[in-house]
């Protein structure tokens, strides 16, 4: 399922918050949104994902999701919004148990995430008992498991070390390559989007627009993290958007 933004601006009260932003992603791509803090970025998904109103401009999903898709749109959050009295298969099977969907039905579309995600001998755990990256690897069961047509992502390893982030992304990348997912990943780290983005979109300050949408040809899966090609996009990603950086800097500065 293509997913089109078309001219979406958003305002709270006063404050101007995005201004005519406009994207496609294509299904079976990821568009990595990237830009200064409060440029807008998290509140672009929240409208993409229905859980605001714009203040102008509209979302389109063109084409039909996933057969048996039970939520188009599904979110992966950064801090993991797991259950704590509940098992790694209990949170799992919480997305499904407002679908009318039998015991039996639930059990098996549980069993089969958790075997996807690698989960299967972890599905009695509780989340006191997981790693962060293991916590995150049980949310993108939980999405996976109500089959969406888009996964949005709001910058799900930011709350991760650094060798867990990096142990997760080669997990996302092997996700990718097995699910053929269409996503919308927003994320402060420019290693992460130039190794897991297929479009990447650099917001400016506040109210966010589009700066510059660069292309990644190479397939995610095939990206070696140590490619010269990808620090190049990468250094060239923080020159579009360094200056727009120093700028709320120096504007949370001066409060």
């Amino acid at each position: 399922m293509q997913l089109r933004i078309e001219r979406l601006s958003h305002r709270y009260g006063d404050v101007a918050v995005l201004d005519d932003v406009c994207l496609v992603v294509d299904a079976g791509r990821i568009a990595c949104i990237v830009g200064p803090s409060g440029c807008g970025k998290s509140t672009l998904l929240r409208l993409v994902g229905g859980l605001e109103e714009p203040a102008s401009g509209q979302v389109l999903q063109v084409g039909e999701p996933p057969e048996r898709s039970l939520n188009p749109l599904t979110y992966i959050f950064q801090d993991f919004a797991l259950l704590p009295w509940r098992t790694v298969a209990g949170n799992v099977s919480l997305v499904l148990e407002d679908h009318g969907l039998s015991r039996d039905d639930r059990e098996a579309i549980v069993g089969d995430v958790l075997a996807r995600t690698r989960l299967a001998d972890f599905r009695d755990a509780f989340p006191r008992q997981l790693s962060g990256g293991m916590k995150q690897r049980v949310a993108i069961a939980r999405a996976l498991a109500v089959r969406p047509a888009v996964l949005l992502m709001d910058e799900p390893l930011s709350a991760l070390d650094s060798q867990t982030r990096e142990l997760m992304m080669d997990d996302l990348v092997d996700l990718w390559k097995r699910e053929n997912l269409t996503g919308i990943y927003v994320t402060h780290n420019l290693h992460e989007a130039v190794r897991l983005g297929h479009r990447i979109v650099v917001m400016s300050r506040r109210p966010g627009r589009v700066l510059e949408t660069v292309e990644i040809d190479s397939p995610i899966w095939d990206r070696d993290p140590s490619d010269p090609a990808l620090e190049i996009t990468r250094q060239h990603l923080w020159t579009v958007m360094r200056d727009e950086a120093r700028a709320v800097d120096l504007e949370l500065t001066g409060d």
